[in-house]
């Protein structure tokens, strides 16, 4: 018992600052019903903020019949706003004179209503709102026939109270620009988690968007409008608020030429002369002589002083010339050629033949001695 009371409570003080809100927010005629198809207005989505230049500020519906009954045989002018992308827009509509009405119902009622829609961000498969047919992105719940439904905790109460029983629903669909009637049934017993087995999301980043149909807004272009009316408080334009009040910058005549200033090259004032007071001065030991840079000539182009540093280089480092030139002469040949050189296996070699030869002539020096002895 005291759970439910301190629920009960917190609901108390979590509700009044919204509805503080919604008291503060700006009021207009909601359309609940459009009977004349000739006129582009949207149920539910639209809203009459202005009539013919002057903003609707009396909830008396009498007020604003008699103001359309005034234009019977011309043209009324409504300012309307729009809840898909928080638009506004100037509607003119012929008032026909035998019965000078525009065949719409209409309800006084805040903008802030419109801020109540639930964005279905994901649909778990085999679940009561899988079973009902809804989409995950592209749709969005934005009321119901069973009673209103304000705040982000409203249509959780509301499928609390339906369980288990079938509960409608006013669906609409971004991609395909209507609104449809949903009828499922909350259960817990589905098998997975929530009564509905889906993902909404609520607050300022799931509000309706503006419709597909509609051209995007181009760089530069206004994203949002504001409507203007005649008993608006009047407000210079900001060109004359800046023409009368001070201006915090100098004009150009006063300002003066700064040293802080980078000034061109080509701009520079000649350095001035030296005074007497400075002339007198004995200069100090010359710290050593630099060579002089060659700078280009007013008139020489950047080709024919990089040419030119080329060939400065060029010579500074002895670089070879590109032009065809005579080879170099050999180098002068001595009176006397080195002998030449013998690898290790011709030296090796060498000796073998020698004893060779040695052996050969041995025998045949022999045999003059053995014809001797026998003599």
């Amino acid at each position: 018992m005291f759970g439910a009371l301190n629920r009960f409570i917190s609901r108390l003080d979590s509700e009044s600052p919204s509805q503080s809100s919604r008291n503060a927010s700006p009021y207009g005629f909601q359309v609940l019903r459009n009977k004349n198809l000739d006129i582009s207005i949207e149920p539910w989505y639209d809203f009459i903020i202005g009539i013919n230049g002057r903003q609707v500020d009396n909830p008396d519906p009498n007020l604003f019949a008699t103001e359309v009954r005034n234009c019977a045989g011309s043209q009324v002018s409504l300012v309307l706003w729009n809840a898909k992308g928080q638009r506004t827009r100037t509607l003119a509509l012929p008032v026909p004179t035998p019965s000078p009405t525009l065949g719409i119902t209409l309800q006084w009622s805040p903008l802030s209503v419109s801020e109540d829609v639930w964005h279905v961000l994901d649909v778990i498969p085999n679940s009561p709102a899988d079973q009902a047919g809804l989409l995950p992105y592209g749709d969005y719940i934005v009321g119901t026939p069973e009673g209103n439904v304000h705040g982000e905790s409203g249509l959780g109460e509301l499928v609390e109270d339906y369980l288990n029983r079938s509960l409608r629903l006013f669906v609409y669909n971004h991609e395909y620009a209507v609104t449809r009637l949903v009828t499922l049934t909350p259960s817990r017993a589905w098998g997975g988690s929530g009564a509905l087995g889906c993902v909404l999301g609520f607050g300022a980043l799931h509000r309706l968007p503006v419709p597909m149909t509609e051209p995007i807004a181009g760089p530069g272009e206004t994203l949002f409008e504001t409507a203007r009316f005649s008993n608006d408080e009047h407000r210079p334009p900001s060109a004359q608020l800046r023409s009368q009040s001070p201006s915090i910058y100098p004009p150009s005549s006063s300002v003066t030429q700064s040293s802080d200033l980078i000034i061109p090259a080509s701009m520079a004032s000649p350095s001035p002369l030296p005074s007497q007071s400075t002339a007198g001065l004995t200069a100090g030991p010359p710290r050593g002589v630099k060579k002089p840079r060659a700078t280009p000539a007013s008139n020489m182009s950047f080709d024919e002083y990089f040419r030119e540093g080329e060939q400065k280089s060029k010579e500074e480092d002895f670089a070879p010339t590109t032009k065809n030139s005579a080879p170099p002469p050999p180098p002068p040949k001595s009176a006397k050629d080195p002998p030449p050189t013998k690898s290790p296996e011709q030296s090796a070699e060498i000796p073998s033949e020698e004893g060779d030869e040695e052996r050969q002539a041995s025998p045949v020096e022999k045999e003059p001695q053995t014809e001797t002895a026998n003599g």
